[in-house]
């Protein structure tokens, strides 16, 4: 698994091969520029501090680094033993009764699989994106990587499957116990409210491969 001090480095390295400091890295971003300032890094009862998987997309995103260069810059060393093969599903399959138990994981065998960072959740898998419903965010062919067991909040980007088989990706705009509204990412698309007995589950978006 990707050790605390080798991703701070993998971030201070990109600035320097862009030609930032991690405070003009963050900015560039659109993030709060002491976001990754060292003494961010290390709370003041002395626990690790540990970036978001959503800011590190952000920042490959604004600089144009490919992931794979990403994981160069934190070395070889670090990288050992980093990838893993996680499941690979179509959102036809997701839609599908059968494919998945009731928290939202794969289930059975004979998936296609990727190789990814672990980001240290056992259960995380990916989906490939169909059609063009949650462009421009998604667009058809991107890999979303997705956590059943994350804690999810409001702004969080989920993939929800309804008890109506319906698969999409949202932004969560409230979530109660009675019931979930979702922000649609297409603009040609409404957004949703649902009675929380009618989601059958919902995961958290870590990542997006594009």
């Amino acid at each position: 698994m990707l050790s605390h001090r080798a991703i701070w480095d993998g971030i201070d390295a990109l600035a320097r091969r862009h030609g930032h400091s991690v405070s003009a890295l963050a900015k560039l971003a659109g993030l709060d520029a002491t976001a990754f300032n060292v003494s961010k890094r290390i709370s003041k009862d002395g626990r690790e501090r540990w970036p978001s998987t959503e800011s590190i997309s952000k920042i490959l995103d604004a600089t144009g680094e490919p992931m794979g260069g990403f994981l160069a810059l934190i070395g070889e060393r670090a990288r050992r033993g980093l990838a893993r093969k996680v499941p690979l599903l179509g959102y036809a399959q997701a839609g599908a009764e059968g494919y998945f138990d009731d928290a939202g994981y794969p289930t059975g065998s004979g998936w296609d699989e990727i190789e990814f960072p672990d980001l240290g959740d056992p259960k995380a898998y990916a989906l490939k994106v169909t059609g063009d419903s949650m462009e421009p965010a998604y667009r058809k062919g991107d890999v979303l990587i997705v956590a059943p067991d994350a804690e999810v909040k409001r702004g969080d980007r989920v993939v929800v499957k309804t008890a109506a088989g319906e698969v999409m990706a949202k932004e969560v705009l409230r979530r109660s116990a009675r019931r979930v509204e979702l922000r649609s990412l297409n603009p040609r698309h409404p957004d949703r409210g649902f009675a929380a007995r009618d989601i059958q589950w919902m995961a958290r978006i870590l990542w997006v491969s594009q």
